[in-house]
């Protein structure tokens, strides 16, 4: 097991397109790390430089006590799954688990001993004699894992191992990566554009975009607490609704309120703002589940008409219009609300978060 570190490392390819600007991280001994982001964000990019499949420009890349900028990939002790699986067709699957151990030139009682262990890790021992073309995806994502696993390297790396399978069987290979992890305590990293998987993989996630570093932190704690605009919308499923408009705060009590469209007011309760504030252009946050029937309860509400009713089982999707603001509400199962009419709504106490309309950043 090895930390993996990472400190202002840039990469920029020959056409002037910057893919990873000033990148910092660490990935602690033992930790399953997420680097998160949309396609183009540079996280496959930042993968592929620890491996060593791609010259680091500016920085340093460390495994354990050693920089890896000039260390060939083979001897940097790390084991990639790709995301295309990258199985031999013409091998068994007891053939490609061995493969890599057969170059490196380890005795074969060694070989057939990993390769058993690791089949039964992973629940293939019934599958060895079969080639790649008679499994099935999650069996061929297993075989990917497994041809890492008996490495047993320092490191894995894994870049979008799941984006090829359903989402059936993307739910029960995430349980199958988490159990794994917890069984060896080796050092993960793992790209993925799916902030499901982020959310419920990661120990800690590295969001990025535009190939600079938004947010490092906990799943919860990314959720809770964005910095900016960015990780707040691209973390959570539905987005975060946000609307803008400009504050108007109460030089009495301290409440405040976002003015947006023709009139509308959208209280922002709790929320303590310096008079200087008064005006200033902002974008508020409200998580789906945080916008609320009113059921009778005081203070001000919002009275947006339903468009679209989503039942999803356990749990009923709203879709609003209010005054121009599409807004999105997650309640649970019930009675179905009608679409056309209006429902009498209101911001769940101290759940908004406010940010600058212009940068973006958390106020």
């Amino acid at each position: 097991m090895a930390q993996v570190r990472l400190e202002h490392v840039r990469k920029t390819y020959p056409n002037g397109f910057v893919a990873v600007d000033d990148a910092s991280f660490t990935a602690d001994d033992g930790e399953l790390l997420v680097l998160v982001g949309p396609s183009g964000c540079g996280k496959s990019t930042l993968l592929r430089m620890i491996a060593g499949l791609e010259d680091v420009d500016d920085g340093t890349i460390s495994i354990g006590d050693r920089v890896v900028n000039e260390v060939a990939p083979r001897d940097r002790d790390i084991a990639m799954v790709f995301q295309n699986y990258a199985l031999y067709p013409h091998m068994t699957v007891a053939g490609n688990l061995a493969f890599g151990l057969t170059l490196r030139g380890i005795g074969k009682a060694e070989i057939a001993a990993r390769v058993g262990e690791a089949a039964r890790m992973l629940g293939l021992e019934e599958l060895l004699e079969r080639r790649p073309a008679a499994l099935s995806g999650g069996q061929r994502q297993r075989v990917a894992l497994g041809r890492a696993l008996v490495r047993q390297p320092q490191v894995f790396l894994l870049d979008e191992p799941l984006s090829n399978l359903d989402a059936r069987l993307r739910a029960a290979m995430r349980v199958e990566i988490a159990r794994l992890h917890r069984r060896l305590g080796t050092t993960m990293v793992y790209v993925t554009h799916d902030q499901v998987e982020a959310m419920t993989l990661g120990e800690r996630i590295v969001v990025l975009d535009r190939g600079r570093v938004q947010q490092i932190d906990t799943p919860m704690a990314l959720y809770e607490r964005p910095v900016n605009l960015f990780v707040a919308t691209f973390l959570g499923s539905p987005a975060m609704n946000v609307i803008h408009g400009r504050l108007e705060a109460s030089t009495g009590t301290g409440d405040a309120a976002l003015l947006a469209g023709s009139g509308l007011r959208i209280p922002l309760p709790g929320l303590q703002v310096p008079t200087e504030w008064q005006g200033r252009e902002l974008a508020v946050g409200v998580r789906p589940e945080h916008l609320v029937p009113a059921d009778g309860a005081e203070g001000e509400t919002i009275e947006p008409v339903i468009e679209v009713v989503e039942p999803v089982g356990s749990e009923v999707f709203v879709n609003l219009r209010l005054d121009g603001q599409v807004l999105v509400a997650r309640l649970p199962p019930g009675p179905l609300p009608r679409v056309g009419e209006r429902l009498a709504m209101r911001v769940s106490g101290g759940k908004s978060h406010v940010f600058d309309a212009g940068d973006g950043r958390r106020l």
